[in-house]
């Protein structure tokens, strides 16, 4: 299999979308080629948004991202504890684990062993981001009824 992704474990995402919500999003892929399309400034963590940028468009956009894998494919989300005091979240799902907007770190290693799951109702209770959670479920509902009107 070509490497395509760059995502962290996108080799072994091999989950299915357990809602039809979304159309043409069956595959965590799926969802990785469409927010690629989407992710934005406007969809980042507020502390970082001044350095989002295209060439780096995960930037800031790990939990409202895993928040959304979650509602796309189910699984849990986990958080890997930052140096800042915020925690990095990535997916889990079966025995399934990917992390949609690992590429924001660059070369660095992050250690995916044993961190605490995470809660929406905790990450949402600060309305920006709960705020930037429904912006980016909204754009991919648009993305994709443009997707099947093609």
């Amino acid at each position: 299999m070509p490497e395509k992704y760059h995502f962290y474990g996108w080799e072994k995402a091999a989950v299915s979308a357990v809602t039809d919500l979304y159309a043409g999003i069956r595959t965590p892929q799926d969802l990785y080629d469409a927010l690629s399309e989407i992710w934005c400034a406007d969809t980042c963590a507020p502390r970082m948004s001044q350095n989002w940028t295209p060439e780096n468009k995960t930037l800031g956009q790990c939990s409202i991202t895993a928040f959304l894998v979650q509602d796309i494919f189910g699984g849990q989300v986990y958080g890997i504890l930052r140096p800042d005091g915020n925690y990095h979240c990535y997916n889990v799902i079966g025995d399934s684990l990917f992390d949609l907007t690992s590429e924001q770190f660059g070369k660095e290693t992050l250690d995916y062993t044993d961190n605490p799951l995470q809660l929406r109702e905790v990450h949402f209770a600060k309305e920006e981001k709960r705020l930037r959670y429904e912006r980016l479920k909204a754009a991919l509902l648009e993305f994709c009824s443009r997707q099947t009107a093609l």
